[in-house]
């Protein structure tokens, strides 16, 4: 009965802490400490507050209209072009750049299952089909078609609850220096680290989370007055995301490998220190962290797709069972076949380049007006501090953008 009512308490949190939290996030935090110690631990602490005081403003939107960002943008009275176009980059972006992550996120997952087992790979021709992409893509599958809401939430509850175990523990057992630890938390700036910290910041701040919080804690609770403990949800849901993001970098500040060049080296470089257990501990959180952003991606582009084309929202219905099976379909192609979609990677990199900054904008101008929020909009100080959160955004999406086109923006 106590597991039960747990289960039943906890809101749409963790399910954006589980979203996060993928093999790019596990990468990037990696090398962030096998690269630069711990002296990147502010850019993931002024990530945590970016991605709170942004998921809140989205949650609360949710809460007070009884619409998700999507059906809002649907619903906005303006010009028709315009609104046709706010549409149409929003599908482009969280369409392909879910797809193509999906890829990521599957791969990511089989990288971790090999650790525990090697499932084998079949070649033929110029094609090299992954059997565990296909039996880890077809479980992601599997659930978002055949599962309920309920049961994909109390799933990545035990996914998260399962990865944070292996990751904290993983830190725990590095016995860092805790002094140096926390001198990691005062900001340092450097050229070389810039590209480290816009890359920490953009595996936190996820522009598809703050479209899936909003319509999953409008679905929670539904009215306006549950707004402080939607608070409470995604405040502790995202400082526990945080927390685990950080351990990885402490890790990553461990291994004692000559060079980190993919996955497989973030657990052998740690042998020294666990021996053989490395393998295992890296191999389940790496596991467990593809699993959720493997349901969450086509989670998250369902609810956009059918908000934005006001289709039926709910998981069984069949507007969102093929608007996630299309997603997880593409991922799976992608990365069971050996297939690296580099152009359609880069795609996504530009259109959520240009969408992070656009969608917190817009939430921060939306959450800001008072004849949409009423008692509930942003008071002047958040605004203050929401403004300096969009320049930060701003400067992330013109980094994404440079990366594809080629030009080193800072």
């Amino acid at each position: 009965m106590r597991i039960k009512a747990f289960f039943e308490n906890i809101g749409p949190g963790p399910i954006i802490a589980a979203a996060f939290i993928g093999p790019g996030t596990v990468m990037v935090c990696t090398l962030a400490g096998f690269n630069f110690g711990f002296s990147l631990l502010w850019g993931l602490g002024l990530s945590i507050i970016a991605t709170v005081i942004l998921q809140e403003m989205a949650g609360r939107i949710g809460l007070v209209t009884g619409m998700d960002l999507s059906q809002l943008i649907r619903n906005e009275k303006g010009h028709p072009i315009w609104k046709l176009f706010q549409m149409l980059i929003i599908l482009i972006a969280i369409v392909i750049g879910n797809a193509a992550y999906e890829s990521g996120n599957i791969t990511g997952s089989n990288l971790g299952l090999s650790t525990l087992w090697k499932a084998p790979v079949i070649h033929s021709g110029y094609f090299e089909f992954q059997t565990g992409n296909f039996i880890l893509g077809a479980l992601a599958f599997s659930l978002l078609w055949w599962g309920s809401y309920k049961v994909l939430e109390r799933i990545l509850v035990t996914l998260v609850i399962l990865m944070s175990l292996a990751f904290l523990s993983s830190s725990i057992l590095t016995s860092p220096d805790w002094g140096q630890v926390l001198k990691g938390f005062i900001p340092e700036w450097s050229p070389e680290k810039i590209t480290t910290v816009v890359g920490l910041i953009g595996t936190t701040v996820v522009p598809y989370n703050l479209f899936l919080y909003a319509s999953l804690a409008k679905n929670k609770w539904q009215k306006e007055e549950k707004i402080p403990i939607m608070r409470r949800d995604i405040i502790l849901s995202v400082i526990l995301g945080g927390i685990v993001s950080m351990a990885i970098v402490i890790v990553g500040s461990a291994n004692t490998s000559t060079e980190i060049s993919g996955a497989q080296d973030v657990a052998s470089g740690l042998e020294m220190i666990f021996g053989s257990f490395a393998k295992y501990l890296m191999g389940i959180g790496l596991l467990a962290a593809g699993l959720t952003s493997s349901i969450t991606a086509p989670l998250a582009g369902g609810l956009v797709i059918c908000g934005i084309m006001g289709w039926n929202q709910e998981t069984r219905s069949k507007a969102m069972r093929f608007s996630m099976g299309f997603i997880v379909l593409m991922g799976l192609i992608f990365s069971s076949f050996g297939i690296k979609p580099v152009q359609l990677i880069s795609l996504a990199q530009l259109a959520n380049g240009i969408l992070l900054p656009v969608i917190s904008g817009w939430i921060i101008w939306k959450a800001s007006q008072k004849s949409l929020m009423k008692s509930h909009k942003n008071s002047g100080l958040l605004l203050t501090i929401s403004i300096l959160i969009w320049l930060i955004t701003l400067a992330l999406g013109l980094k994404g953008i440079g990366s594809v086109v080629g030009f080193n923006i800072f």
